[in-house]
């Protein structure tokens, strides 16, 4: 491993933060490329359990190196106050950098988002309201305000008012909110300016500098392929590239730079939110995978939608990202389901189709043609590849035939000790 991205390969939720958790203790550097704090990775060690939301998985290692890149989206006070939690666990923040061109969420942004949800009533987008969305918008308009300009007194006075101007006129205009006042925000963040500054660096930088100095790298994404904003369920996705393109543009690297893509994948398929979702199980079984995998989001406690395994979104992730493997989690969460279907196609009226479509319309009157195999029983003690049982190596098999990827990692359990390594990183 001198340099590899996890990509989400669903909808999000599938366990990244447990692969990147298990393969940090081999890496130099854990760098988080994209997103916000309105994803979040659920990582068990040692019978404890850290829901991160912005840091990268690898700060559970007092050794690691930790990046969050310029892709991302900062929430000061958000992140203040999870290095603060982490520290009073006894986990330490030293080496975490934060990129100086990192954009940086203000409260102007989540109200926009909290309003702009309401306002559009049941056609809303199920965001968080987390402000992800608005600030990379700003950002997209040319008006962010990034970590760097936190630093500067004079430069951020300058811009948080032109903003304010411009913010407070729309969200009284559109929305009738009041608005904000400059001087208590601008005092606000100068205030987590101060906090910020030891953290602060040009990442890109660092991560180039350990690449070619043959440090091992691990890029670790938020979301999922289908949430990407190009290649996702559009409109209901982020508004940033969780797959593996995002890496380049979010931590500042060039494709040549990148070694293995590894997406990481439920046993089953869940999803967050709105949109036509084709394998969804609106039954008993859907309920018990929901309570069995302890399916509510890291972030909102939102319960998830469950349904079967779709080898065709899978399929279409490994395409996109270019993908080298795939890891497969939550594989205990369907042991005492005594027989499981995978979706390996879809008809779409008279056709059968392979391919993902892009249209939520034609994805909406899909329907999954399934392959059916017997349960696997208990195996969340299983330590070895070969030992598992021959129904379950069946359905991993079939999984490797159908996406056109290998195996790299398989997931008995929450806990770092029910990993099974396939490849070698």
């Amino acid at each position: 491993m001198s340099s590899l991205v996890i990509v989400g390969a669903q909808w999000g939720d599938e366990g990244k933060g447990k692969i990147t958790d298990y393969l940090a203790e081999k890496a130099n550097v854990v760098v988080r490329y994209q997103g916000g704090n309105n994803a979040g990775h659920t990582v068990e060690v040692d019978n404890e359990i850290y829901k991160l939301q912005l840091i990268p998985s690898g700060i559970l290692y007092p050794d690691k190196q930790c990046i969050i890149g310029n892709g991302v989206v900062l929430d000061p006070k958000s992140f203040l106050e999870e290095v603060k939690a982490l520290e009073e666990r006894g986990i330490k923040t030293a080496n975490l950098r934060v990129s100086d061109r990192a954009h940086v969420v203000f409260p102007y942004h989540k109200k926009i988002d909290e309003l702009s949800e309401i306002r559009r009533g049941s056609s809303n987008l199920g965001t968080t309201k987390m402000g992800t969305g608005s600030c990379y918008a700003d950002k997209t308009e040319r008006i962010g305000i990034r970590v760097c300009d936190l630093l500067r007194k004079d430069v951020l006075a300058k811009k948080l008012k032109a903003n304010l101007v411009s913010k407070n006129l729309y969200l009284k205009n559109t929305y009738d909110f009041e608005g904000y006042s400059y001087d208590e925000m601008l005092a606000e963040y100068l205030n987590y300016a101060e906090q910020l500054k030891p953290f602060v660096r040009d990442t890109s930088v660092l991560i180039y500098n350990a690449i070619k100095a043959n440090k091992k790298v691990l890029f670790e994404g938020a979301q999922g392929t289908l949430l990407d904003l190009d290649f996702g369920t559009y409109p209901y996705v982020t508004s940033s590239h969780p797959t593996a393109g995002g890496v380049c543009i979010g931590a500042g690297v060039g494709p040549a730079l990148i070694g293995k893509v590894v997406g990481v994948a439920k046993a089953y398929t869940t999803m967050l939110g709105k949109g036509p979702f084709p394998t969804e199980l609106l039954d008993e079984t859907g309920e018990y995978i929901r309570t069995a995998g302890k399916e509510f989001g890291t972030v909102t406690g939102r319960p998830r939608r469950c349904g079967w395994f779709d080898a065709v979104i899978v399929k279409y992730a490994v395409r996109i990202s270019g993908m080298t493997g795939i890891a497969v989690t939550k594989l205990d969460t369907l042991s005492n389901i005594p027989s499981i279907k995978m979706c390996v196609g879809y008809k779409l009226g008279n056709n059968i189709i392979k391919n993902f479509p892009a249209s939520l319309e034609d994805l909406g009157e899909c329907e999954p043609i399934y392959e059916e195999f017997e349960g696997w029983g208990d195996i969340s003690e299983i330590k070895e590849y070969n030992k598992l049982p021959i129904n379950l190596l069946r359905y991993l098999e079939r999984i490797e035939e159908i996406c056109g990827t290998s195996l790299s990692i398989i997931s008995v359990g929450p806990k770092r000790n029910q990993t099974i390594m396939i490849d070698k990183f």
